[in-house]
């Protein structure tokens, strides 16, 4: 195993777009409850402190990444825990995630209609894309850390790609492990698994 520390300084987060030509019921700073309300035109609408957070539906090898990521972590996972892909994270009245893929216990899973409570997830996952590079490396690291989710990974696709470990401690995440393309990752925390990075694009043989 590789781990490398990734540094700590970071940009101030810019402020995201909002959708066009989409009339969206509600209006500014936004709660949750008006998300639900929000039409479905194929975007992805999040909430930070009111503030709307609007993602175009994944690529394909975005997909494709998060597929691979979800069966390896499901191979692994002992019963009492499940993965899973793109769930609603209801953090508070104005503030919603749907992080790509998460670890929650099975039985919150089997209770659970709509959304879950950040107590519930264990893990959360983000995919780093081109129109998500500054919320995902710094806004949602900080937002998953206010609302104590114990673990929080980051993939860069384009590194190879790379996985970036953040663990809580405290009120903030320490500073990430980064675990590169070619090299195993063993990690411990939700569960023990062990994965090469580059295995998330690699072709099945």
């Amino acid at each position: 195993m590789m781990a490398t520390t990734e540094p700590t300084a970071e940009p101030a987060t810019e402020p995201e777009a909002a959708a066009e030509r989409t009339v969206l019921p509600g209006r500014p700073p936004f709660t949750v409850d008006d998300l639900l309300r929000f039409p479905d035109d194929g975007n992805r609408y999040e909430l930070f402190n009111g503030s709307l957070l609007v993602s175009p539906s994944p690529v394909p090898l975005h997909q494709y990444a998060i597929l691979r990521l979800a069966w390896i972590l499901e191979s692994a996972a002992p019963p009492e825990l499940q993965p899973l892909p793109e769930s609603n994270l209801r953090v508070g009245p104005r503030d919603f995630f749907i992080p790509d893929l998460v670890v929650v216990p099975t039985e919150v899973v089997e209770a659970n209609e709509l959304m879950f409570r950040p107590e519930d997830i264990l893990l959360a996952v983000e995919m780093v894309g081109p129109s998500t590079q500054t919320r995902d490396r710094h806004l949602k690291r900080s937002a998953y850390a206010a609302a104590r989710i114990p673990v929080y990974w980051r993939i860069e696709l384009d590194e190879g790609p790379s996985l970036y470990v953040h663990e809580l401690a405290g009120d903030e995440y320490k500073p990430a492990e980064k675990h590169e393309a070619g090299e195993t990752a063993t990690l411990v925390t939700p569960f023990e698994v062990g994965f090469d990075p580059a295995a998330l694009l690699r072709r099945r043989s």
